[in-house]
């Protein structure tokens, strides 16, 4: 299927949503560390955190979440780095993966975990805000109204309008971190405090691991629409690291710490213990937004990839819609099975990308506009489905065993496929051309070369 515009709208206006982004576009790492940092600061990620930091003493709980972060920044790094040879994006990838109608898969799965957190996030604020302030609560659903269309802002304006937030966000971010961590550790008594405290809930380590690795593993597996800006695979590496092996894991560090200390995992409730309620709120603002744009940007390209149009700006307002309706039916509730959700059907699908990247393609997509794919690519497919089944009924790491058994599962498939389609190629017939003899023409015949006065007469023998 051809990727002609369905609108009048350029690439450019829209982030490039069903093309690659040429390389006149592209962004440097620190604008796309910073963007990418924004979403990773993230307040379900803190929670996660905490999780941990009440289920282990100090120095298990840091393996723990550096094992988990440094797992998932190696995930979104191999994708970004495809993103960025490719520029491409995720869904598009996909369409290599899956096939043209088989893509749309991953469309769905994509898109609906990310409207969950958008969901989740707009809920989360209007909350917080009305029982940090006081307000009456006839307000929430009002307020989640308001934040749900609010935050969608700079995502309609698209990769600059992040980067224009995340300037100013992520380093202010850092400075309210950075205050509320030191009268942490002077509460806690300093290192030698910290090292005394004793874990509260029993939680084993693979089963943390998968936590840290998989309650962000939905933005790692579309990270690559920013990292497909990036103007080299190193560039695009460095980045994804930057954010999900140093940010992601400060977010965890923060909730862990404060689990250890206030027995709080969530920065905002760590800062109102401190005394700094004002600064918690300005945080919580921050930190939402800086995410929620970028899970709507991430519902809008998969949206543009799944209905086959460049308007992706209409499709982040359509995605701000459903996002707020969600929020309101009370989707603030749902946030454990949503993370399980998470963490077992969506790492299948990086893995398999990965795969057809890396054996199928070569390390080489060919032009979308100048290639025809199939409408469902069956290995692809049927290695997803073996990945996801054997990560639903894994006791082990969940993320991870799906990222390896639909890698490893897709190469066989597609061994497979080629020693089948291989013997049929012996009984088709074949055509042995060669070069017979050489006529001479004179040089102002058409039938020169034009160089010379000898043309080639070719024989063809076959079918053989």
């Amino acid at each position: 299927m051809s990727l002609k515009a369905t609108s009048e709208i350029t690439p450019e206006e829209q982030d490039y949503p069903l093309s690659a982004v040429p390389m006149d576009q592209r962004k440097s790492v620190w604008s796309m560390g910073l963007v990418l940092l924004g979403f990773t600061f993230f307040t379900a990620t803190m929670w996660a955190g905490g999780s941990v930091g009440v289920a282990f003493d100090f120095p298990t709980m840091l393996m723990v979440l550096i094992a988990g972060n440094l797992l998932l920044g190696t995930y979104a790094a191999i994708l970004g780095y495809i993103a960025a040879k490719s520029g491409l994006n995720t869904a598009l990838m996909s369409r290599f993966t899956f096939g043209e109608l088989g893509s749309k898969l991953s469309d769905v799965i994509l898109g609906f975990t990310q409207i969950g957190w958008y969901a989740w996030g707009t809920a989360t604020m209007a909350i917080l805000l009305v029982r940090l302030t006081g307000m009456p609560e006839s307000l929430t659903i009002p307020l989640m109204v308001v934040f749900g269309f609010g935050f969608c802002v700079t995502a309609f304006i698209g990769y600059r309008g992040l980067e224009m937030l995340s300037r100013f966000a992520v380093p202010a971010m850092i400075i309210l971190v950075a205050v509320s961590m030191t009268i942490a550790t002077s509460d806690a008594g300093g290192l030698s405090g910290l090292l005394a405290i004793s874990p509260t809930e029993d939680m084993t380590i693979a089963a943390a691991i998968t936590l840290v690795f998989g309650t962000f593993v939905s933005g790692g597996t579309q990270a690559t629409n920013w990292t497909r800006f990036a103007r080299s695979g190193k560039a695009a590496v460095i980045a994804t690291l930057l954010a999900f092996f140093l940010g992601n894991g400060l977010m965890t560090l923060i909730g862990a710490f404060g689990a250890l200390v206030y027995q709080q995992a969530d920065i905002v409730d760590i800062m109102v213990a401190q005394g700094l309620a004002t600064l918690g709120i300005l945080m919580l603002f921050l930190n939402l937004w800086t995410t929620q744009d970028n899970t709507v940007y991430n519902f809008a390209v998969a949206g543009c990839n799944l209905l086959r149009t460049r308007r992706r700006k209409m499709v982040t307002i359509g995605g701000a819609a459903i996002g707020t309706g969600l929020a309101v039916l009370g989707m603030y509730q749902w946030l454990i099975p949503f993370l399980v959700l998470l963490g077992t059907f969506i790492p299948p699908i990086g893995g398999v990308i990965m795969a057809s990247y890396f054996i199928g393609y070569k390390r080489q997509y060919p032009a979308l506009d100048e290639v025809t794919l199939p409408a469902f690519n069956v290995p692809g497919l049927a290695a997803y489905g073996i990945a996801s089944a054997a990560a639903y009924t894994s006791p082990w790491i969940a993320p991870i065993v799906g990222v390896l058994v639909a890698a490893g599962s897709f190469g066989l498939l597609l061994l497979v496929s080629e020693a089948v389609r291989e013997p049929r190629a012996w009984g088709r017939p074949e055509w042995h051309c060669g070069v017979l003899r050489y006529r001479s023409f004179p040089a102002w015949s058409p039938l020169s070369s034009g160089a010379g006065l000898r043309q080639p007469v070719i024989r063809c023998d076959g079918p053989m």
